[in-house]
């Protein structure tokens, strides 16, 4: 998978991906990923990536120029990409999307900054993408969370495979309690089921447990 990143701090993305998960993809050629400065596709001295918006109001906006021109080199270099917008509106990102996502051979994520984008930007992209209902001081954090979430799944980056078919929300269920050594510490015990050697019984213990913290957590969320 190729991705393409567009932001106006492209900086920001080096420890996060040069580092775990991510870093093991891109060595093991599962995954390239390029972060674009989008400030090298403007023509003023100031390199400037907003204005005012028109009719007034509080904050700046996104130029459609420089975002128009960075996906051109994007495909330029690629022309079967998969263009994200990441927006406060979009649809909330889940596992089920992380999964789409994993079967596009390259994907190209809009982080925007300011108070949002020209109308025009959204002409752009194949869809918008929200991380959840609440609002950030720019996309690349929820960037960074889908690149790891959609990463991860590509076959071969995790060491081992039977990983992924365990973890929260496979089956829409949050994963089990998981417990290691040692047996007892500070009077909390691990539960017995699991050092009985009895693998039906722990896998229904498993089970019993993913359903109970699943229907916790949605009585939680309303």
């Amino acid at each position: 998978m190729n991705i393409y990143i567009i932001s106006i701090f492209p900086d920001m993305f080096e420890s996060v991906f040069g580092q775990t998960i991510i870093k093991r993809a891109q060595d093991k050629k599962r995954v390239t990923i390029e972060t674009i400065d989008l400030r090298n596709f403007t023509h003023d001295n100031h390199r400037t990536t907003d204005d005012y918006p028109y009719g007034g109001g509080a904050g700046m906006v996104m130029k459609p120029e420089p975002i128009y021109e960075a996906m051109d080199y994007v495909k330029s270099k690629d022309n079967n990409v998969h263009t994200i917008l990441l927006s406060p509106g979009g649809t909330v990102f889940n596992q089920d999307k992380a999964k789409k996502l994993k079967d596009k051979p390259s994907l190209a994520f809009i982080c925007g900054r300011y108070e949002g984008f020209d109308e025009r930007i959204r002409y752009l992209a194949d869809e918008e993408i929200s991380i959840g209902r609440f609002v950030l001081s720019g996309g690349e954090i929820a960037a960074m969370v889908i690149v790891d979430a959609v990463v991860r799944l590509i076959p071969g980056v995790l060491g081992n495979s039977e990983s992924l078919n365990e973890e929260s929300f496979e089956n829409n269920l949050i994963e089990y309690p998981q417990y290691t050594r040692p047996r007892v510490y500070r009077g909390m015990e691990v539960p017995e089921i699991l050092i009985s050697g009895n693998h039906q019984k722990i896998k229904e213990w498993r089970m019993k447990k993913s359903i109970e913290k699943t229907l916790k957590t949605e009585v939680e969320d309303g």
